[in-house]
């Protein structure tokens, strides 16, 4: 059996930087809560290949930048072995180096104390562009059925039973039916098919997508001719391509907005608000953006490296959120109510009321403050209400 030892980012820590975006909850991908450890199966020379990705010097919490131990279940020659350590370094992003982390906090700080700043992504791009699209119009617990049936059915299986998720030539002479039926991708089967065939052949415009030297005005407007490809869908595959100036806006976005940022109005007006409310952080509006919205599900399920694929994963539904929002509000809420009874109590009815707002996180600050710091917080628009 091979064993793979890459060395990562001197701040890199495979639990918070594997546990930062819903794909690790998707197969083939299983995290497993109890060991720290990402387990699946990668496609090597057209031969499945199954590995633990641990990293023995760091907990969930502490350490960071010890190596990267790949255990597989099979042999694998050079040419593989060279193959796999692309694959896992672009899933989790070890090419992206301490001095980008770093630059991402000088725009945004308030992610600084927990190393925040790595999003994880598939080991391909062609896998990242069908998770994006199956999470489209649906469900999350439809998005996790829909990833684990076109693993079951059409990934090839490693001589450890790990399933990969399949590759283009195999889906593109796949029937849409077969999709339909069989993976329940619904009305996505013709275009999933499309799709797959576009990558298989080699199409000039997917290597334009993955050139980094590509615009990103350009990259948007390739994705968006792909099938089955919106603007939702572009903006969400440019940030998994490290291209983070545009924001992937949905129903949650406008949850976020009015829940947490105090914003009202219809969708549409919400979703405008939210895109500007993030703007002052230019080419990092989707880390920013992501980590609050993260830190939030965070505080309704526990943190990220605690979720389980088919427990907590299968959580994440408009009436589950929405009912855990209301219990948090609540609580909120009485702690309010105690704290100014307190307050009034200690300090006697005559005490001046002070205007204060509330950050992105719900931080209290003084309205002198709030100018003062207004690049720092992406202009805080909201009330302490939202809280």
């Amino acid at each position: 059996m091979t064993t793979l030892r890459l060395t990562p980012p001197s701040d890199y820590r495979l639990a918070r930087d594997v546990c930062s975006y819903g794909y690790f909850l998707l197969a083939p991908n299983r995290w497993d809560i109890h060991t720290h450890t990402l387990t699946r199966a990668l496609l090597l020379g057209g031969k499945a290949a199954g590995v633990v990705i641990s990293q023995p010097g760091a907990s969930p919490t502490r350490g960071g930048g010890s190596e990267i131990v790949c255990a597989f279940d099979r042999v694998l020659n050079a040419k593989e072995q060279s193959e796999a350590a692309l694959q896992i370094t672009r899933m989790l992003r070890l090419d992206e180096e301490t001095a980008a982390i770093r630059a991402f906090h000088k725009v945004d700080p308030r992610w600084k104390k927990k190393g925040r700043g790595r999003l994880f992504r598939s080991p391909t791009l062609f896998e990242d562009v069908l998770k994006t699209v199956t999470s489209c119009n649906v469900t999350w617990p439809g998005t996790i059925h829909m990833n684990r049936r076109l693993c079951e059915v059409l990934g090839v299986e490693s001589p450890g039973g790990a399933r990969t998720f399949p590759d283009p030539a195999t889906i593109a002479k796949t029937s849409p039916l077969l999709l339909r039926e069989r993976c329940r991708v619904g009305y996505r089967d013709k275009r999933i098919v499309e799709l797959a065939a576009i990558f298989a052949s080699g199409d000039a415009s997917v290597a334009a997508i993955a050139d980094a030297g590509t615009s990103d005005d350009d990259v948007h407007e390739l994705l968006i001719g792909l099938p089955g490809v919106g603007p939702y869908a572009a903006a969400n595959i440019m940030q998994l391509l490290g291209r983070y100036s545009r924001l992937p806006l949905d129903s949650e976005s406008v949850r976020h907005g009015k829940t947490i940022l105090g914003f009202r109005g219809g969708a549409k007006q919400v979703m405008q608000r939210v895109k500007r409310h993030f703007a002052p952080f230019k080419d990092q509006a989707f880390r920013s953006y992501w980590f609050e919205m993260w830190d939030h599900y965070e505080q309704i399920h526990g943190e990220a490296h605690t979720w389980d694929r088919d427990s907590t994963g299968t959580a994440f539904t408009a009436a589950k959120l929405n009912a855990a929002i209301a219990k948090l509000k609540e609580k909120a809420g009485k702690k309010t109510a105690l704290k100014t009874a307190q307050a009034s109590a200690r300090k006697g009815p005559s005490t001046a009321h002070k205007e204060t707002h509330v950050g992105p996180r719900g931080t209290q600050i003084s309205k002198r403050a709030k100018s003062a710091g207004a690049a720092e917080s992406g202009r805080a628009e909201v009330r302490a209400a939202a809280r």
